[in-house]
C-alpha cells in the first residue's frame, strides 16, 4: 500500500478539527495532526497574510480521490488547499497505519 500525507489549510482550528474527525470516521486517514501556521499568499491582486490551521492526515493513495470530495463538500475555502505528499514511514508504523485503514 503507498501511503500519503495529505496537507490541507484551514481558517480556523475548528474547521480543521471538523474536517479531521470526519475523515476519521470514514476511515480515509488513519491519523490527524493540526497545528497553527502564519501563511502568506497572493489573493485578487494583494498579498494576504493570515493565520490558519493546517490539517496533516496519513493515510493511502488509494483514498485521496474520495478524501478531496469529502473536503470539498465541506470546506469554507473558495479555493482549498487539498495537497498530497509522497511518504515512506517506518516498517512497523506502515503495518499500523494500513490496519487503520482497514474497513470494517
Amino acid at each position: 500500500m503507498n501511503h500519503i500525507f495529505i496537507y490541507i489549510t484551514n481558517p480556523s482550528k475548528t474547521v480543521a478539527k471538523k474536517i479531521a474527525k470526519m475523515l476519521l470516521q470514514k476511515k480515509l486517514i488513519a491519523c490527524a495532526n493540526i497545528f497553527p501556521i502564519d501563511s502568506m499568499y497572493w489573493w485578487q491582486g494583494k498579498i494576504v497574510e493570515e493565520r490558519e490551521f493546517t490539517l496533516l492526515g496519513k493515510t493511502a493513495d488509494k483514498y485521496f480521490p474520495a478524501i478531496k470530495r469529502e473536503i470539498k463538500a465541506i470546506h469554507p475555502y473558495k479555493i482549498p488547499c487539498i495537497t498530497k505528499i509522497a511518504a515512506e514511514p517506518n516498517q512497523k508504523y506502515q503495518k499500523w497505519l494500513s490496519g487503520q485503514l482497514e474497513k470494517p
